[in-house]
């Protein structure tokens, strides 16, 4: 292959598997690789990666203005490097690698990790979802090479602008147990059920607030959450004032290969996503793959995609809504059915 790719992100890249999973496709096929992304404060070194990361250091860290200050430095980083290949990942960094791409005359490839316009936190902010849409709208008919992460959304692109997009699903790597998964290594109890919910977005209306209170209705169960996002700190107030301390345990955000150990540690897996927004009703969390390699059952919403795998394959079951109780009654009978459970180990 020979070609010089740069890969551009704007999140962490020691967490964004998908990131990481092209990078090494590409890497095995022969191709230089290259990524660039942003520095965040709390960001853990890269130097494990097999591809060399340049990381921005932000002037600011959220906000349009960060999004405007990582485009404007991305667009001059890769004015002058020398690529064959620019990957975008997501609309966030669309607009300078369209920009080189066009002026330099070089391949552009577009990754949209989901359906970006959709997502809840602009669904309320007018001005900034119409900037967002009007980048996409003004450059996604002109791009030759697209693909995401699921049929729903590829057939939402393919109908609003007349073009071919491919999909590559977020499928994890395979995952092999080892003593590694022992709960005693990990520091978790051996005599209680375990019922995780991992990710880097936990944020709202994705069921993470109904899955703490269901924990008051399960005895003997652990809810481990590992991850971060914008409702974490919420939760952690929702367990101390209704006295949940003994059944939500909280983790930060660790590398995948030692996240994989806490999940084949555990007894259920849940992605509990609501259908408010587009981006997820028609969402495949990386977290279903996770608990799909890690021989784990999973509980899950009614979200399009997620219920089509889940049904398909048989590998756990749906919520019929986010009631607490509801959640937690479901949790029990797949807790308590252990022959049912095995099949999935």
């Amino acid at each position: 292959m020979n070609n010089r790719v740069i890969l551009s992100v704007t999140n962490d890249i020691v967490f964004d598997q998908r990131v990481n999973r092209v990078a090494g496709t590409l890497l095995q096929e022969g191709a230089e690789i290259l990524i660039v992304g942003r520095q965040f404060g709390n960001s853990m070194p890269c130097n494990h990666l097999p591809y060399p990361v340049k990381r921005f250091r932000m002037i600011f860290n959220n906000g349009p203005l960060m999004y405007a200050f990582f485009n404007i430095r991305l667009f001059l980083y890769l004015l002058f490097r020398k690529v064959d290949i620019l990957l975008a990942n997501d609309l966030d960094t669309l607009l300078a690698n369209f920009l080189v791409s066009r002026i330099r005359k070089v391949t552009l490839i577009y990754d949209s990790h989901e359906y970006f316009t959709g997502v809840p936190e602009i669904q309320n902010r007018p001005f900034v979802r119409k900037v967002w849409q009007t980048i996409e709208s003004w450059i996604f008919p002109k791009l030759k090479h697209i693909y995401t992460v699921n049929q729903s959304i590829a057939q939402i692109y393919e109908k609003k602008y007349n073009v071919n997009v491919g999909i590559v699903r977020n499928v994890s790597y395979k995952w092999n147990r080892s003593e590694n998964c022992s709960r005693k290594r990990l520091g978790l109890p051996a005599n209680r059920f375990i019922v995780i919910l991992q990710g880097s977005g936990i944020n709202i209306d994705r069921g993470a607030e109904e899955a703490v209170l269901s924990m008051q209705y399960l005895d003997n169960t652990i809810l481990l959450i590992i991850g971060d996002g914008d409702i974490i700190k919420s939760l952690k107030q929702m367990v101390s004032e209704r006295g949940l301390q003994s059944k939500v345990m909280f983790m930060e955000k660790v590398p995948h290969n030692i996240l994989m150990n806490y999940t084949c540690a555990a007894d259920v897996g849940i992605t509990l996503d609501k259908d408010t927004n587009l981006n997820y009703k028609y969402s495949l969390p990386n977290k279903l793959f996770d608990y799909i390699q890690a021989g784990v059952p999973v509980l899950a919403s009614q979200i399009v995609e997620v219920e089509n795998i889940i049904k398909s394959y048989d590998i756990g079951d749906i919520i019929d809504n986010h009631n607490p109780e509801h959640i937690a009654s479901k949790l029990k009978n797949m807790l308590s059915d252990m022959d049912r459970m095995q099949l999935y180990t």
